[in-house]
């Protein structure tokens, strides 16, 4: 639906000089861009209780946001004045089609899509962001500055939910019209007003931090009930200090916890379950008749059959010795490795057509998974 151009560059040119390196704009990204969703699509998601939104007002210098969800639209004045939507490819499909043309990035890198409309003058400020972004304009002309990183630059919270930076040197200095793409990497300073009437669309990456993942790893060696070996000392010798935790019991204490990570099967079943969870709440419609492996079979038998996947679906996969683990939204499945190229389709691609799947009216055990995904809304024909 959509087709990315970087310019001259190829993806593999774009990984190596830009990607994490330094900012990049992309005239016409997407030539002929038509948005997927209207000003007043993205309004009715913000009224929803399940997805986040905000509304962020500047007012003479007076920097203000507001969390939804939203009764009325009040607060989106004519002008200073913006309305931002997280994750609305977990809600609304067509929106979700902007990912796919990124997905040279690995599934697991993706985020979600982010949308924001602003009224002339409205935008959040100068900012960091400690991920990857492309920020895609749709309707109307926004003007950006992005700079490179500075660890001197001081951030500033103008409320409690509104962190700022100060005013910063710009590499890029631009107005972004319809299908114009700016790529900006983790720590890039950057900020953009609407010139008129304007919608963006932004592609977020993960980026984890070491807390967050050591906390989770944590989580999971308690919620499975693994990494119970403990602390021993049976050559343990007298010494002058009774106070003393010398360097070779420190040691031995990092190396306790280190023998937890380097279980592969341990690690890599936390990181499927870890890395394939979505961040934000999924419009999930699971069948109230749920399938029977039969009729999966008569589905995938008949050619005129489609099946697609539901936007914000996070799919992947890993390999671990003769077995791929396939992990979906925070839930693993075990195949055999004569599996693989079954389980590729499921995580590479987001419409499949019954022919790309009639290979495994054998297979039993990728049946039962894919009857599963189909039953609880993930894949639907």
């Amino acid at each position: 639906m959509y087709q990315l151009t970087i310019n001259s560059l190829t993806q593999e040119q774009f990984l190596a000089e830009y990607w994490q390196k330094k900012p990049l704009l992309i005239k016409q990204g997407f030539k002929d861009f038509a948005d997927p969703i209207e000003p007043e699509e993205l309004a009715g998601l913000a009224m929803e209780e399940s997805i986040e939104s905000r509304i962020v007002t500047n007012h003479s210098d007076d920097w203000q946001a507001y969390h939804g969800p939203f009764e009325d639209f009040s607060l989106l004045t004519e002008k200073h004045s913006t309305l931002l939507v997280q994750a609305v490819d977990h809600w609304h499909n067509d929106a979700a089609q902007l990912l796919e043309p990124f997905r040279f990035i690995p599934n697991w890198r993706i985020d979600d899509l982010m949308i924001s409309y602003s009224t002339p003058g409205g935008g959040v400020g100068p900012h960091l962001d400690q991920y990857d972004v492309f920020i895609i304009q749709g309707e109307g002309k926004r003007h950006w500055r992005v700079g490179m990183p500075d660890a001197n630059l001081k951030q500033f919270a103008q409320n409690k939910s509104l962190l700022q930076v100060e005013q910063f040197p710009a590499v890029i200095d631009c107005v972004l019209e319809p299908g114009d793409i700016l790529y900006i990497p983790p720590g890039c300073p950057h900020e953009g007003y609407a010139v008129e009437n304007a919608l963006n669309y932004s592609v977020g990456f993960r980026a984890p931090n070491q807390r967050d993942l050591l906390s989770q790893f944590a989580d999971h060696l308690i919620d499975t009930e693994l990494g119970n070996q403990r602390y021993g000392d049976a050559e343990l010798k007298l010494r002058s200090s009774k106070g003393e935790l010398d360097q070779t019991e420190a040691e031995k204490v990092k190396q306790l916890m280190i023998a937890a990570i380097n279980d592969d099967a341990v690690f890599k079943t936390w990181l499927g379950n870890s890395m394939s969870q979505p961040k934000h709440e999924m419009d999930l419609a699971p069948l109230e008749e749920p399938y029977t492996l039969d009729d999966v079979l008569t589905l995938i038998s008949d050619d005129d059959v489609i099946f697609e996947r539901l936007g914000g679906t996070r799919a992947i996969y890993q390999i671990i010795d003769e077995q791929v683990l396939l992990s979906i939204n925070g839930v693993n499945y075990m195949h055999d490795i004569e599996e693989l190229e079954l389980i590729k389709k499921l995580t590479d691609h987001t419409c499949l057509t019954a022919t790309d799947i009639n290979s495994s009216k054998n297979n039993h055990i990728f049946l039962k998974t894919f009857t599963t995904l189909l039953n609880e809304g993930i894949w639907f024909c």
